[in-house]
């Protein structure tokens, strides 16, 4: 269930600290201070800051494989599929750049249980990539030597988007998804279609 009001606010100012500051830079004074309530309440929406983080994580990996099965689904053609997939992740990851960096470059704060379910979130994500590229390898389609190197390669290039992004950059997030689709496929040795 989505969060609203109060729960909303502090899950906003959580991953802006986080971005910022890192997770073990951030107190709950700095998250409660940003959503503008006392630091008690923060307890009163989430059991810890810890338990926050978990829940912009899951958050955040849960669109992002909706995102990925949607694009698998748009079409029957393994390059299509991909080139969507690919698409739309890198533009959710620019658009959303300060969530996807928390996202994705705080794992390691999370506790044991729930960096594992995150962590199957994200092998359904690479599931989902290794059936479309399976697929393109057999029709012909891709060329290439090993799926599990270049799902992670794929992985990588849409993932690492939220390193270095800036939406006051000469690219805009839709620009990008659009270019790293056509750089997916040539690592794939795939047709590339032409610009739109």
């Amino acid at each position: 269930m989505p969060a609203t009001g109060t729960g909303q606010r502090l899950l906003d100012s959580a991953t802006e600290a986080f971005a910022a500051k890192g997770f073990h830079g951030t107190t709950t004074r700095d998250i409660a201070t940003a959503a503008g309530v006392t630091p008690g309440a923060v307890y009163v929406h989430h059991r810890s800051k810890e338990e926050l983080l978990y829940s912009i994580s899951r958050l955040g990996h849960e669109r992002t494989l909706e995102l990925v099965r949607s694009g698998a689904a748009s079409s029957s053609d393994p390059v299509q599929q991909i080139s969507t997939m690919v698409r739309d992740f890198v533009q959710w990851q620019a658009a959303n750049r300060t969530k996807s960096s928390v996202v994705n470059f705080e794992l390691a704060a999370l506790t044991e249980d729930h960096r594992a379910e995150v962590l199957k979130i994200r092998r359904s994500v690479d599931a989902e990539f290794r059936t479309v590229v399976d697929r393109g390898r057999r029709e012909g389609l891709f060329d290439i030597e090993d799926t599990g190197l270049a799902v992670l390669a794929l992985l990588s290039l849409c993932v690492d988007v939220a390193r270095w992004y800036r939406s006051d950059g000469r690219q805009t997030a839709a620009g990008i998804g659009e270019h790293h689709s056509r750089l997916a496929l040539r690592m794939l040795g795939a047709a590339v279609p032409a610009e739109p």
